[in-house]
């Protein structure tokens, strides 16, 4: 089982600079790096301090030169945000900038507060249709000419330029919940990217065997990559573990606050939801997120991983969004990479 960073640059106040925020993230990918870590991934968000990826091909090519081996991944971009022709030949851009070294990831989108400002307000849901129109298309402008006409994009003969360095262009992966969003991507020879979020390790199983379920349905098929993204805190004194329970749970009130869709952001901030209210998801409360989430001294996440490993994920993805500060997330990633990594080699 291979490991990875998933980060974003988060925002909380006007307190911290941007440029502030995007020197922090460049040196916990660093980190990331010099510890053996595979992959970082990025995100696409819009129009919100809290996650903040206008365009996460930007991030990859500005890491590009101050990394040297580490694959840098889309973790994902939005499918109806993007013409195919333009994300194809961006994306090819960075593999070039990169030597090589990128990751495609791909979803439909989740948010609606971002549809309704970037996809002039359709349901966020019937972003499934874009993705899976987009995912075919990707591979052929990569490789040489192709016309479309589609139910969402139509263009004439168009190509990718540049070309992708990757032969075929990098690997695709797709972020999947659903069973037919695994078949899908086995179907289609997409990885998958998967999260649990804040439920306990049995949906970690629940999703494996969709993988799995999928992976049966084509034994034509090569069995893909599959990595499982979960908030990460590992800590070294027992009574440590509430600093990671707080700042996911503050996370998860922020999350809330752009999930309802029922306020207007002031600046590119929206509240989060009260204590009371978060108390309302059993899984959010901090004796049951302490179970649930990846919390934990060195010794207790390594258990925790190797039942991971056990299901057959290919990599694990440490998702360092917690709304903590960046010295409590430097601490947490180093150990990860000094204590539990080693368990894995």
């Amino acid at each position: 089982m291979k490991f990875s960073l998933f980060l974003q640059m988060e925002r909380y106040s006007q307190d911290k600079s941007h440029k502030e925020l995007l020197d922090e993230l460049t040196e916990l990918v660093q980190i990331a790096e010099a510890g053996g870590m595979e992959t970082v991934w990025i995100g696409e968000h819009h129009a919100m301090e809290f996650t903040i990826g206008p365009n996460p091909l930007s991030f990859l090519a500005y890491l590009a030169p101050l990394t040297k081996s580490i694959r840098l991944g889309l973790g994902t971009v939005i499918a109806p945000f993007w013409n195919p022709i333009k994300l194809a030949s961006e994306a090819a851009l960075v593999d070039i900038m990169s030597d090589g070294r990128l990751e495609f990831g791909i979803a439909r989108g989740a948010y609606q507060c971002e549809f309704d400002r970037m996809a002039g307000g359709i349901p966020a849901k019937n972003g499934a249709g874009h993705l899976r129109e987009m995912i075919p298309l990707l591979p052929k402008l990569w490789q040489g000419d192709v016309a479309h006409e589609g139910e969402h994009w139509q263009f004439p003969t168009s190509t990718s330029v540049p070309k992708p360095q990757q032969q075929g262009g990098p690997g695709i992966w797709v972020a999947a919940r659903e069973q037919d969003s695994h078949d899908y991507a086995v179907a289609n020879d997409c990885n998958l990217m998967v999260t649990p979020l804040f439920k306990s390790d049995e949906e970690v199983g629940v999703l494996m065997d969709k993988y799995y379920t999928a992976c049966a349905k084509h034994p034509e098929k090569p069995k893909p990559k599959i990595m499982c993204l979960r908030h990460t805190f590992v800590h070294e004194a027992e009574e440590d573990w509430r600093i990671g329970v707080d700042g996911i749970r503050n996370w998860y009130a922020h999350f809330q606050g752009w999930a309802k869709n029922d306020q207007t952001p002031e600046n590119g901030f929206c509240k989060p939801i009260s204590d009371a209210e978060l108390d309302e998801f059993e899984a959010l409360q901090p004796d049951v997120l302490r179970r649930n989430v990846v919390i934990g001294m060195p010794d207790e996440v390594i258990e925790r991983l190797k039942y991971y490993e056990s299901t057959g994920l290919t990599e694990y993805s440490f998702w360092s969004d917690n709304s903590l500060s960046h010295a409590e997330k430097k601490k947490s990633l180093q150990l990860f990479i000094d204590k539990v990594m080693p368990a894995f080699k």
